[in-house]
């Protein structure tokens, strides 16, 4: 029997622990918002909640074109919600919010705080779960007023591991990995100030 002893250095973190850890305050300050804007009470105010989504995956709609991010993430292209969540205003008979402001991002983005943002979109789809059960007690489904809340064919779980595990695989430095950090703090900052202004 050997008198050393092998020291295994510890499981490093994945980079969606992490951004979890780091966004935990801001997180659940706006999962608080949310609840307490009661959107799904009624289609009405469910209208209110969808109109906070739409702001905000309108700022990320570029992203899912972006050839820089196309190469990292797997099916970029096929998680973008901004046109279900059009059909949704149309199910409701609800017009689409106008553009009041400019998008967050366009064709040019920092890649490691985009990383951050879509950490936060794709987070949002992951718990939708729950929402999408809320919603069926307004008369609200997949196929009807809810489909941006959705989950994917393969299942949200499968939807959401394949996106950590390409995160995890993206090589960034100190510096970056610090974007990414800040990209998902703004992210959740951003959804706060929407329902902020949407439910008061």
């Amino acid at each position: 029997m050997s008198d050393t002893i092998d020291l295994v250095p510890p499981p490093v973190a994945s980079r969606a622990k992490i951004l979890k850890a780091e966004t935990r305050e801001t997180h659940e300050r706006l999962d608080g918002s949310i609840m307490a804007g009661r959107p799904f009470e009624s289609q009405e105010r469910y209208a209110m909640f969808l109109a906070v989504q739409h702001d905000f995956h309108r700022d990320i709609d570029a992203l899912y074109s972006n050839p820089a991010l196309d190469r990292l993430l797997p099916d970029l292209g096929g998680r973008r919600r901004l046109s279900d969540i059009q059909q949704d205003f149309a199910d409701l008979g609800v017009a689409t919010p106008a553009e009041a402001t400019k998008p967050v991002f366009d064709d040019a983005a920092d890649i490691p705080t985009a990383l951050g943002w879509l950490y936060v979109a794709e987070g949002s789809n992951l718990g939708a779960a729950f929402l999408i059960k809320a919603a069926g007690k307004i008369g609200l489904s997949e196929e009807f007023g809810a489909r941006h809340l959705a989950g994917a064919p393969e299942g949200r779980g499968l939807h959401w591991k394949t996106f950590t595990e390409a995160l995890d695989a993206v090589d960034l430095d100190d510096a970056e990995e610090s974007r990414m950090i800040e990209g998902a703090r703004a992210a959740f900052e951003r959804v706060q100030g929407l329902v902020t202004r949407t439910f008061g």
